[in-house]
Parts: C-alpha cells; structure tokens; sequence
C-alpha cells in the first residue's frame, strides 16, 4: 500500500510539473480556426491577417476552415465537439454566441457550457443609412416620412439584432417598414442607390464611398464613440436611442476544457498584435475595430451581450422556432 501510494505521489508530481512546461512550449504544430463564413469576406481575411502575424510571433500557422451555414450553427457544432487540446480554435459571432439560443427550439451545441472564451477580436461599425432621395438627416426626420407614407418603404438589415431594431422602431412609433433579404451585399447596395430598398443598417464599410458623394445619407453608427470615417454621423447614444442595441462582433473561442495556460498564451500574443498602430489603422480604416480583451473579460462581455439578445427577442414577441 505505502508503496502504490509513493508512485501515486510521484505521477502527481509529474503531472504538475509537466503541464505548465507543455503550456509553456504550445504550439508545437499548425492550429486549425474553425470559421462560419465562407472565404472572402471580411472576417476570414481579418482572422488569415491575424494568423500572419501570430505565426510571426509563435512559430505555427493558423490553418483556416471555413464552415458556413445554418445560421453559422454548423461552424458552432464543430467546435464544440473539437478536442480541446489547443489545436482548435474558432471564430464566432455574436449570432453564434448569443441570439441563436433564444431563436431556436434546439441547436447543437450550448453556447454557454460548449465554450471557453480566448478573445473578442473585433467589433464591425454598422450605419443606420438611407437614399439621399428621401431627404432625411436623423432617424426622427426618417420616422415622420414613413408616417407620411405608409406601405412604401423598406428596409434592408441582415443580421439578425439589426432586423429587431426595425421591428422596435414599427411597434415605438406605429411604422410599417418592411425587410428585404438579399443573397449579398452587392445586390442590397443595388437596392438601396436605386431607391427600390431605400432605408439599410449594416456594414459601414459598404457605405463609405457611397457617403462620400452623398447619393447615401448617415443618420448613425452603433459604434461607442463616432467613426473617425464618417465624423460628422452621430452614434445611436448621441441621437437619443437609448434601447438594448447588440453589436456584430467575432470573438475566438475554443472547446471547453482547453486548459487556461493555452487560453492566456492565445490571448496575450493576439491582444499584441491588434494593439500594433499599423495593424489597427489597417482595419479601422475598413470600420473594423480591433479589441483584444482578455479571456475573463470577454466571458463577461457575453453573459450581458446574451442578456441584451434574451431580451431583444422577447420585446419582439419572437417564439423559437
């Protein structure tokens, strides 16, 4: 017995000494980053720009795989039951991460337990904008046209939070503006210059030329402060809307149970690498806004961000489908 329990000590001892080190020299092979959007947009060429710089820094590539679909439930599933040894990573969004709990009877994978939190990467200013056609400069001036003419205007919004924020605006003042889906971006700009869908809240970047020579006019950004792109738009706080508002924003996750030391080293060699001023100028110039928090901190951005989608879907009387 007392000979058991002195080799029991010593595999105690062993494992104690041998995790950190294993921490210490990660990673020791490529890392995979499971995405939900398909390549070439936005966020896959943020997170490839990332992967460039952390190899750099860390000696192994991140190797990209994209799993777009079922309102990025399948890229969330994959993730969740990837090993957790560090090796996988994941890319997700705040519909990944939050709405779609509350959105659906049943989905694969369980926001709150399947995930460990690494970092939240970046948020994208969206722009509540419209056809300068409509000669409206603030969303009160956009509220009285649409009372002014019922049953003609739309709207375009393709995230879902944005949608909700239309849905807010009909019940608080009595509207009857209308969503548009589109398969992409380019169609709903087509849409939007032809007057056809002339109201949009979505990406800032797809607006900025647009603005510019003023075929479109900004009436906000749900950013905290005002766009160092488009200055003179207000944010959502200064034009009095003081409602929940959810933000599009990619965290980086990982399986639940990675262990913490993995977590930080992730943490802290990507926070390094947005704080750089040429990387952060790079993306702020395309309405890209690095954060970088830490793992803590980023859990605890999602237990109020899930909050604020919990009750954002009930205010809207949406029962899970």
């Amino acid at each position: 017995m007392k000979r058991c329990a002195f080799f029991a000590g010593l595999s105690l001892v062993a494992a104690s000494v041998t995790a950190p080190v294993a921490a210490q020299d990660y990673p020791t092979r490529p890392i995979r980053v499971i995405t939900i959007n398909g390549p070439g947009g936005t966020a896959d060429i943020f997170i490839r720009a990332v992967g460039q710089e952390l190899q750099a820094r860390i000696g192994q590539p991140l190797v990209i795989e994209p799993r777009p679909g079922a309102n990025f439930t399948l890229g969330a599933r994959g993730c969740a039951e990837a090993p957790n040894d560090g090796y996988t990573i994941c890319m997700l969004n705040n519909e990944a991460l939050a709405y779609n709990q509350f959105l659906y009877k049943k989905i694969p994978y369980n926001p709150d337990t399947d995930f460990a939190p690494i970092t939240n990467l970046v948020f994208f200013t969206t722009a509540l904008v419209v056809n300068s056609s409509l000669k409206v400069k603030t969303l009160d001036e956009l509220i009285a046209k649409t009372k002014a003419n019922p049953g003609t205007l739309a709207f375009v919004a393709p995230s879902m939070h944005q949608r909700l924020f239309f849905d807010r605006l009909n019940k608080q003042h009595g509207l009857d503006l209308v969503g548009v889906p589109f398969k992409g971006g380019g169609e709903a700009i087509t849409s939007i210059l032809s007057n056809t869908t002339p109201i949009a809240f979505f990406g800032l970047s797809s607006f900025l030329s647009y603005l510019a020579e003023g075929t479109m006019t900004g009436l906000a950004v749900d950013s905290d402060e005002r766009s160092p792109l488009v200055p003179n738009v207000p944010t959502m706080a200064e034009i009095g809307y003081r409602e929940n508002l959810s933000r599009v924003y990619y965290g980086l996750v990982a399986p639940a149970g990675t262990p913490p030391a993995i977590l930080n080293k992730l943490q802290s060699e990507i926070a390094a690498i947005l704080r750089q001023p040429e990387f952060r100028k790079k993306w702020i110039d395309r309405a890209v806004e690095p954060v970088g928090n830490t793992p803590e901190q980023f859990k605890e951005f999602l237990v109020k961000d899930r909050a604020v989608s919990a009750a954002n879907i009930k205010d809207a009387d949406m029962e899970p489908q």
